[in-house]
């Protein structure tokens, strides 16, 4: 399993809202649709994090959750922490990013969590295709990666 990180990370244009494409299956995230992840930069350098979502159905009830991330060696930019339980932090590990800022492949040190987080609630086929065979050649299984139904627009 292949969990290196992008060399480079500006954290300013990784900044705002993504759109959760796909995801492995975890119990936090159990039933959501229509998830994203916004991030918003703080001037201490510290990151919030709000990430939401709907319950079972794109009309459910809309779950929130606030959290926190930092990026705590600079030397490893694409190695962040998320918390979103008090002091417990997380792997949040950028394994692929578009150079555009338009599409990003995230796991952690193991390869029970994988996310493609996109700018926009659809990729096209080619560039989903072209991000699951990044993430294959890294070792994850992709089929067991879980397509998310997104709200085509946003408030």
């Amino acid at each position: 399993m292949d969990y290196s990180t992008v060399k480079e990370l500006n954290l300013e244009r990784y900044m705002g809202r993504w759109y959760e494409i796909a995801r492995y299956n975890h119990s936090f995230e159990k039933g959501l649709v229509g998830v994203t992840a916004t991030y918003s930069l703080l001037p201490d350098g510290k990151i919030t994090v709000v990430n939401q979502g709907y319950k079972n159905s794109i009309d459910g009830k809309l779950n929130v959750a606030n959290g926190k991330a930092k990026q705590p060696d600079p030397s490893e930019p694409g190695k962040l922490k998320v918390s979103f339980f008090l002091f417990f932090y997380a792997d949040y590990y950028v394994l692929e990013l578009d150079s555009n800022y338009n599409w990003v492949l995230v796991g952690s040190s193991s390869d029970k969590y994988l996310w493609i987080l996109s700018r926009t609630p659809m990729l096209d086929d080619s560039t989903l295709q072209h991000i699951l065979n990044l993430a294959e050649k890294r070792g994850y299984d992709t089929s067991q990666l879980i397509m998310v139904e997104q709200k085509m627009s946003q408030s």
